[in-house]
């Protein structure tokens, strides 16, 4: 058993491309308490899709540990996969896949539609729309919600079966900046709340900053850093970590210089 929501260790996944062996996760090891806000950075290509399908129970790896609520994850068939999925982890996707034809309140009631009978089902799918917002938006379908209430509807959608991970994959990042500026607040609202622990992807060195309780920084599938911001900042852990930040430091200070 462990005292982490998620406990890797020397996580390595290959893949065979024809003759070639790629390493996509190389001996990378983390761990999150519970009630954390994680953020995942890195370049296209650097492990973090493939890191966030192992944490989400929806790969194994090839070498390596991994508990998840002290579950053996690591040995797991597809079948253990599914289920501890279904029970451990809410996923909430940039691109928000709800059901076109379907309600708001439809598509939130599906992850539940195996667990809850129908009056339980609706009222669990009517308290997470109202905890992001969208309780006067439920029987709206997604073509009558702006951008931003879609995106809230698929956080309901990953709340409402209760589950006590949440794993976000840019959550924000299909927004324009002013509602992604209300959504961050909100999460960090819900994070307040609802006390959940949530791992999520993002490009945006200020956001991560800004949402993450920690930040775990990628690059060539190895994790270069996992720290506080203020360790981040002030002691970035390689060459490739003060690069990345040192970059929107240059950004700001070109903006500032012309003000």
């Amino acid at each position: 058993m462990t005292d982490f929501v998620v406990d890797a260790r020397n996580l390595t996944k290959t893949y065979q491309m024809g003759d070639v062996e790629v390493n996509a996760l190389r001996g990378l090891s983390i761990t999150i308490s519970p009630g954390e806000v994680i953020a995942i950075m890195g370049p296209s290509g650097s492990g973090k899709s493939t890191l966030m399908n192992m944490l989400g129970c929806l790969d194994r790896p090839s070498d390596g540990e991994y508990y998840l609520d002290g579950e053996d994850v690591a040995h797991m068939n597809d079948d253990q996969l599914a289920d501890i999925r279904n029970r451990k982890v809410g996923f909430v996707f940039q691109q928000f896949n709800l059901l076109s034809r379907a309600s708001a309140l439809m598509n939130v009631e599906l992850p539940l539609r195996y667990s809850m009978n129908g009056n339980n089902r609706q009222q669990k799918a009517k308290d997470a729309l109202i905890s992001v917002g969208l309780g006067d938006r439920i029987h709206h379908r997604p073509s009558e919600l702006s951008g931003g209430q879609q995106q809230r509807a698929g956080v309901a959608r990953a709340l409402a079966a209760d589950p006590p991970y949440l794993l976000m994959d840019e959550p924000f990042g299909a927004l324009d900046a002013l509602t992604r500026e209300t959504l961050q607040q909100e999460l960090i609202n819900l994070k307040k709340q609802l006390k959940k622990t949530i791992v999520f992807v993002t490009h945006d060195i200020f956001e991560a900053l800004l949402l993450g309780d920690r930040i775990a920084i990628l690059h060539q599938g190895t994790l270069h850093q996992i720290d506080t911001k203020q360790e981040v900042l002030a002691r970035p852990a390689t060459e490739f970590v003060q690069d990345l930040f040192a970059k929107p430091a240059r950004q700001l200070a070109h903006v500032r210089d012309g003000l």
